[in-house]
């Protein structure tokens, strides 16, 4: 009887010990160590919503401003190889020699990042401008960067990452097309989509006859493939591949011309993924031209069929924009450019006939990139009132991403730390979707290439989920 008993008893700790990576999930997901130790082993994946620049972390780049002596200023905290006309500017080493240099550094970590964030900028505005500070640290120095990335991705178990690297160079002189702005715009005002097109058909082949292709031929082999190649990038642990993109406080006639050209890069280059617009959406510009933007999409699409393309759409909350402009955005990514996934999507609830356009981006399988340490930085989402649950509800297909990791100082697992404890009843399978999903819907070009990243993520879970089973 005595050996009956203790063998139940032993049977009971079995079944107490036995669970599953949900079960153990369930247990730990509102305990931010237990749950970071558990997400750091998981397998994530992809990031699909991924700065380069941004996601480089500003320690190295201050430590590059120091040790090639940047000129640094030292009111705005900007830093530039060669001393410019005005502004009060001060070599590194001087700043060392005056005893200086400390203090200096972490007026500098605190302005190209949001460590230490104290609000006493708007966290939008240390967001979009820290790019512009620290960005002559970047060029030229893009092998360190994209090799930390990769060094952070492995450690973290990501597997592959989808980056917007550099904007595509191009001197090409379009002085005599000035013209097309304000006829571009004019069209624009009165949502004449015909003589856009038509208007656009005629930059079009302009832009052709000034040799668009070589520009796009240039920066795709000896940029892209170079770098690629150099680095020895692809692994049989990490992949990595590249967006365009275009920035969208340019004026009409340049920002066609860029994307013009960003187009024809994708659409001969396998390591290029596709194609994004990027910079404040509700910059001045931005708002402006944001339709106009999207027929140009709609355009170039028609160009290149086979292109694929994010858009940052929605990035914004009420406050930020008046209250009508949180209503189409979304709206215009899908239903006018066309977009194969939208970026953010934050103002989704505001969107005339959410509904209608949550079930229209389920049906069409759009994803939707959430981006929680951003929104809840740049935005002040966070919690009920982000719309990760609204896009849920509906069935939208959802990547989880980190935006710009280095400005945001925070990395993929943090990203599955806040979904798991602020949406509990996001189960571990359904994490596990969102993670298949990040390859799923990338823009991965050859089909053995991903075919491949799902092979090694159904090994990389099945060892993951094993650690629980075996205990």
């Amino acid at each position: 009887m005595t050996r009956i008993i203790t063998l139940f008893c032993f049977f009971i700790a079995q079944i107490g010990f036995s669970q599953t990576a949900g079960d153990y999930l369930d247990k730990i997901r509102n305990n931010e160590a237990l749950s970071t130790a558990f997400f750091q082993q998981m397998p994530k994946g992809g990031d699909l919503h991924h700065h380069f620049s941004g996601s480089v972390y500003a320690e190295p780049l201050l430590e590059r401003a120091i040790a090639e002596d940047f000129y640094l200023n030292l009111e705005t905290m900007a830093v530039a190889k060669t001393k410019p006309s005005t502004g009060n500017w001060q070599t590194f080493s001087s700043l060392k020699d005056e005893g200086k240099l400390s203090f200096y550094q972490q007026q500098i970590m605190q302005t190209w990042s949001a460590k230490d964030y104290n609000g006493s900028v708007p966290s939008d505005d240390l967001f979009f401008d820290s790019f512009q500070k620290f960005e002559p640290t970047i060029q030229g120095h893009f092998a360190e960067g994209m090799l930390e990335l990769k060094k952070r991705a492995i450690a973290e178990n990501v597997s592959y990452i989808e980056t917007q690297l550099n904007i595509i160079p191009c001197d090409m002189n379009v002085s005599d097309l000035i013209d097309f702005n304000s006829k571009l715009r004019q069209a624009s005002a009165q949502k004449d989509e015909k003589a856009v097109l038509k208007l656009l058909d005629e930059l079009y082949k302009t832009i052709q006859q000034k040799d668009a292709k070589k520009y796009a031929t240039d920066f795709n082999t000896n940029f892209i493939a170079k770098l690629q190649k150099d680095l020895k990038i692809d692994d049989e642990k990490f992949t990595m591949r590249y967006q365009n993109f275009v920035l969208r406080f340019m004026d009409p006639v340049d920002l066609f011309k860029n994307l013009t050209i960003a187009f024809i890069s994708a659409n001969d280059s396998k390591l290029v993924a596709g194609v994004n617009i990027v910079s404040p959406e509700h910059g001045e510009n931005s708002m402006k031209d944001y339709w106009l933007h999207m027929v140009m999409f709609k355009y170039c699409h028609s160009r290149f069929p086979e292109v694929k393309y994010t858009l940052h759409a929605g990035e914004l909350t009420l406050g930020l924009v008046q209250p009508e402009d949180l209503t189409w955005h979304i709206n215009d990514a899908i239903h006018i450019a066309g977009a194969n996934r939208i970026g953010h999507g934050v103002d989704i609830a505001y969107e005339a006939n959410s509904y209608d356009l949550l079930k229209y981006m389920a049906k069409n399988n759009i994803p939707i990139e959430i981006n929680l340490a951003s929104n809840e930085f740049i935005l002040k989402v966070k919690d009920g009132r982000h719309p990760f649950t609204l896009y849920k509800e509906f069935n939208v297909p959802i990547v989880i991403s980190t935006d710009d990791a280095g400005i945001l100082r925070t990395n993929m697992t943090e990203q599955y730390v806040l979904l798991a404890k602020r949406y509990p009843d996001v189960s571990y399978a359904t994490i596990k979707q969102y993670v298949y999903n990040s390859i799923n819907y990338s823009f991965i070009q050859d089909a053995s290439v991903k075919k491949q990243l799902l092979k090694d993520l159904d090994s990389r879970f099945k060892t993951f989920e094993e650690k629980f089973s075996k205990n």
